[in-house]
């Protein structure tokens, strides 16, 4: 066998001097698992996923005590959502187990979300030509959703993934990109309850397998720019025989192939041309994975405080990516050398979601990322000057999720404490995981963890009601405020069944605020803009964006929890376009929309057809 050279041991050894201890560490082990991997691959693919690192010793579950944890109350079936996601119950490819996003819109700005959940036939529909049936679901102001699919056209983009949304031309109507097998589309909104396909004339088509998604002004030239992550080579004329290697095997049983033994597909990133169409700028932006890792999510924020948004790419059994923004349309990739691309212990991991938050209120935006099986989830602290250390044991959200395939997840303020919590829904990619005699299910329940306020969490799942508890097979996960009330609620994506809307109802006497932008000089959905917000004696910093979790969406308002602080001393909101807005002394449990150099205005001024 042909040992190639380790990419990672010229970066270990040049930059070492430049590098905390902890980081230099963590790349001589990542220089030592490629080595053993070259060596004994054959043995690595057979047991693929089938092995982790034992959690490090003395570590226990943190159950949350003494305080009083928010209930989430499944009420799919009072919201009139009757959308069930196709399912292959044997699953023998591994496309038939990755859809199942979910995007929070409001597409006709009447300041309610809306849902759209994503869509894919089996792999035996697909090859005789039929179709699986997407949803958006339209707010009805009253806790009830209705199906308008078929009037907004949007019900058939074809072997859906998920999505991201943004506002490709700057009309103020929010657009909708939709990942796909073999073909992505991008929906744009029209502003009278109908889209249009415009995916052919203005360049986005990626023909490939397209997982996440997510848009972001990387040149700040005021039009959002689209970045696609890419999964596997994957084709419906070639498809890999069920057990048929031993990368298709798990714990003796047999499995769908992939993704190891499989061929990479590359990522895309499309330049906004600013006239309605984008260029694909991959290769020369230096964000194409030439190597071809398993991309899955993806989202874009400012990691650094340069003003310019970054790139972060989870990928699947691969390092992952941190693409820094250096300006001029270039970036560079740094996820080994942050310390965001593998495990503490240099191990590469199944990767899915991703979320990132100021958790800690350090101001720098910290990143969770949802593992598969036997691999705990990994916190990722940022530090600051992109140097992140993984805390998942030590802060209490990495032994919980041993268990389980891990997939979408959200840093959300649940109990409008000031402090972002954290949820992450799972579920197996096998079936026939039920066949074994001991070891997870393939259906699995949810993991809730409450911030502690001191950098830690506790584990809270069974105290916030059964239905986070209850076993399910889950994909994508999706925050927003769906009625209101000032208390953020939960939407996930099961591909085996419906899906599961969880109504949040809140802690009485914590109080809130909500921003709604829009750009005039920045893009118009002020992606990438900072807030920062003080208020009760605590800084709170989080930031719009686009993307996230498990190929999913969540609501692009800034929700802030005040616990009993009833009015908010100072917001300073950071323009993409680099301009700074200050507002004070405004009162609590209130939504502001926020025009870029107005100031708080009222909606109608941004969006006519709202009343």
């Amino acid at each position: 066998m042909l040992i190639q050279p380790s990419p990672i041991a010229p970066l270990l050894f040049s930059k070492a001097k430049k590098r905390p201890r902890h980081t230099v560490l963590r790349i001589a082990s990542k220089v030592t698992s490629c080595l053993l991997q070259a060596l004994l691959a054959a043995q690595l693919f057979a047991q693929a996923h089938s092995a982790a690192s034992p959690p490090p010793a003395g570590i226990k579950m943190r159950v949350c005590k003494d305080r009083v944890v928010p209930q989430l109350v499944d009420v799919t079936k009072k919201s009139g959502i009757t959308f069930t996601h196709l399912s292959a119950p044997e699953k023998k490819y591994i496309v038939e187990s990755m859809s199942g996003g979910v995007l929070i819109i409001d597409y006709d700005r009447d300041g309610w979300p809306d849902i759209y959940f994503t869509n894919a036939p089996t792999v035996d529909m697909a090859l005789k030509g039929e179709k699986a049936r997407s949803a958006l679901y339209h707010n009805n102001h009253d806790g009830t959703f209705t199906d308008v699919s078929d009037k907004a056209g949007i019900a058939t983009p074809g072997f859906a993934m998920g999505g991201a949304v943004g506002d490709y031309n700057n009309d103020g109507w929010p657009d909708i990109y939709v990942t796909c097998l073999g073909g992505n589309v991008l929906y744009k909104n029209n502003g009278n309850g109908t889209f249009t396909d415009v995916t052919k004339q203005s360049g986005v088509a990626d023909g490939r397998w397209s997982t996440g998604a997510a848009f972001g002004d990387y040149d700040g030239d005021g039009f959002v720019d689209l970045m696609v992550t890419n999964y596997v080579d994957f084709k419906l004329s070639d498809l890999p025989g069920f057990g048929s290697k031993p990368t298709c095997k798990y714990r003796g049983i047999d499995v769908q192939c992939g993704p190891r033994g499989l061929k990479g597909a590359g990522d895309s990133l499309f330049h906004n041309n600013g006239d309605g169409t984008f260029t694909d700028v991959s290769k020369a932006a230096g964000v194409n994975d030439p190597d071809g890792y398993y991309g899955l999510g993806v989202v874009w924020s400012d990691f650094n405080n340069t003003g310019r948004p970054d790139i972060y790419v989870a990928n699947d059994s691969t390092p992952n990516f941190l693409y820094k923004n250096e300006g001029k349309g270039r970036f560079t990739e740094i996820g080994l050398e942050s310390g965001t691309a593998v495990s503490n212990d240099g191990s590469e991991q199944g990767s899915m979601g991703v979320a990132v938050a100021d958790y800690n209120h350090t101001g720098r935006f910290s990143l969770y990322v949802t593992n598969f099986v036997d691999e705990n989830n990994v916190l990722y602290q940022n530090l600051g000057n992109y140097d992140f250390r993984e805390v998942s044991y030590e802060a209490g959200v990495g032994l919980d999720t041993l268990p389980y395939v891990k997939w979408g997840d959200a840093f959300v303020d649940l109990d409008n404490d000031g402090w972002e919590d954290l949820i992450a829904v799972n579920g197996q990619v096998y079936p026939q995981v039920d066949t074994l005699p001991s070891g997870a299910r393939y259906r699995q329940p949810k993991n809730l963890f409450m911030n502690e306020r001191n950098g830690n969490f506790c584990e809270a799942t069974r105290q916030a009601g059964p239905a986070i508890d209850e076993p399910r097979v889950s994909r994508g996960l999706a925050v927003a405020d769906l009625d209101n009330d000032g208390n953020v609620d939960i939407v996930v994506s099961d591909i085996d069944g419906s899906p599961m809307i969880l109504h949040n109802n809140g802690i009485p006497g914590s109080h809130w605020v909500s921003f709604e932008l829009a750009g005039t000089k920045s893009n118009r959905l002020a992606l990438g803009a900072r807030v920062t917000l003080t208020a009760g004696g605590i800084t709170q910093t989080d930031e719009i964006r686009s993307g996230g979790s498990y190929i999913s969406q969540n609501d692009l308002r800034l929700h802030f929890g005040l616990a009993v602080a009833t009015r908010i001393d100072s917001v300073e909101i950071r323009w993409p376009s680099g301009a700074v807005e200050k507002l004070t002394n405004l009162p609590a449990d209130r939504f502001y929309p926020v025009l870029e150099g107005s100031g708080v205005v009222n909606p109608e001024k941004i969006w006519p057809t709202r009343h």
